[in-house]
């Protein structure tokens, strides 16, 4: 029997799951992250989407008392795919600051949850409307700044993409994603449309050939540097070239902070076994 994109995806987010808990994390839920959830995932012989995702786990009731640092790493499998491990407490700080690439993990439908905090987690991604939107300006911001970051990124001979600079005298990566974020910007900051909407591009099958590399050098270049600066047109217009003030969605920050309790909580009375 054939079997189907989301099933495999969930297959590989399982061994990713299973892999951190046969390391010992006390896992609250993984999810994946990345062109999985913008529906720009390519399998075939030109390119192969992997599965990287970012995994939220607790401490310890030691490790809370003693004030150790709360863990925070990337941990590489031997098919490169990688697992972003993340405190409770660092992962849910990191939602208030709007990152585009965590928000994500509040929308996407691959993901794995602990049984034990299946009710709290379900409420997080019930309101994850609510925390995509704790500070406009600041998630508004963060859009730009990934922009750019991945502009400075086109050319740069990092280990990692050197192969692609060699090849194309570009990383077409890089050039996907600084039109993906051109999209989701003029979605959340203009239209106002639901924060999953903004994650899938309009245009998905062009941005999967720019993603190939069908662009030459010259032509790429350019591209990136128009839709870079259209990206902070939008930026500049919607947060008053960041003199408007920061208006923060309270509602958002209270249900971070009280669903961290509630799972704190549920972990230590289990770790003491209080009742």
């Amino acid at each position: 029997m054939r079997v189907n994109r989301e099933e495999k995806i969930m297959k590989r987010v399982q061994e990713h799951y299973d892999y951190l808990e046969k390391k010992g994390f006390e896992i609250v839920f993984l999810a994946l992250q990345g062109s999985q959830n913008y529906g720009l995932d390519v399998y075939d012989e030109d390119y192969m989407s992997d599965v990287d995702t970012k995994a939220v786990i607790l401490p310890s009731f030691e490790d809370f008392v003693y004030n150790r640092e709360p863990k925070s790493k990337t941990l590489v499998l031997e098919n490169n795919e990688h697992i972003d491990v993340k405190d409770i407490r660092v992962m849910f700080e990191t939602y208030k600051k709007q990152n585009v690439n965590f928000i994500e993990t509040l929308f996407t439908e691959f993901k794995i949850v602990n049984p034990k905090y299946k009710n709290l987690v379900q409420s997080l991604f019930d309101n994850a409307e609510e925390v995509a939107h704790i500070d406009r300006n600041q998630a508004i911001r963060c859009m730009a700044g990934m922009s750019k970051e991945k502009l400075k990124a086109l050319k740069h001979p990092y280990p990692t993409i050197v192969d692609k600079i060699n090849k194309y005298g570009y990383d077409p990566k890089q050039l996907h994603h600084i039109l993906r974020m051109n999209d989701f910007i003029k979605k959340y900051a203009i239209l106002e449309k639901p924060y999953k909407e903004c994650l899938i591009p309009d245009n998905k099958e062009y941005l999967i050939q720019i993603k190939k590399g069908v662009l030459s050098e010259d032509e790429a270049t350019q591209l990136a540097i128009e839709t870079d600066e259209d990206t902070y047109d939008v930026k500049n217009w919607a947060t008053g070239f960041d003199d408007r003030p920061d208006i923060i969605n309270q509602k958002g920050l209270d249900v971070l902070d009280k669903i961290k309790y509630e799972i704190l909580k549920m972990r230590f009375q289990e770790e003491l076994k209080i009742n």
